[in-house]
């Protein structure tokens, strides 16, 4: 069953590229770069859900500090492996890492806000970061069909070059 030949022509920089007028080893390439780029958006989405991920934590556990845990003992932590026992004194104020080593004191309430803001703003930049992977996943898997059909195409041009020389 013959395949009809595809025209899929790529934007890049503004520039309109037919693919099929590529060489597999240009093809090759275009498919490497595309890889490399799915990769480094993946990856960045990923970092951002992490980051995403402690906000909301850190938000959740400001629901500890209310005036009935007023005077009660816990445990600080001094690494993500080693804590010494506390008291919690203040259930109305908390300080904030915003950045590059400083803290700034803020309220719970104040706090709650900052994190939703941080969360909000990481979502964001999410949701921008996705339409731009689907594309260059749409972008990869057109040169992978591309690339697919000029294979045939050389098969089949071996096969029947192969086919005459017999003859």
């Amino acid at each position: 069953m013959p395949r009809s030949v595809i025209v899929i022509c790529l934007t890049f920089f503004n520039m309109a590229v037919n693919l099929t007028e590529l060489s597999l080893p240009q093809l090759e390439g275009l498919k490497t770069q595309l890889e490399q780029e799915t990769e480094f958006l993946t990856s960045s989405i990923g970092q951002l859900k992490v980051v995403q991920t402690k906000y909301v934590e850190a938000k959740d556990s400001l629901s500890v500090l209310n005036k009935n845990n007023a005077g009660k003992e816990l445990l600080v932590p001094l690494t993500s492996s080693m804590y010494v026992p506390g008291t919690l004194n203040d259930v109305e104020h908390v300080l904030v890492d915003v950045g590059t080593g400083y803290y700034v004191e803020k309220n719970v309430n104040d706090t709650k806000e900052f994190f939703k803001r941080k969360i909000d703003f990481l979502t964001k930049q999410m949701e921008k970061i996705q339409p731009a992977l689907q594309e260059k996943h749409g972008m990869k898997q057109a040169v992978i069909e591309v690339m697919n059909i000029k294979i045939q195409q050389l098969q089949s041009q071996q096969a029947s070059q192969s086919g005459t020389t017999k003859a």
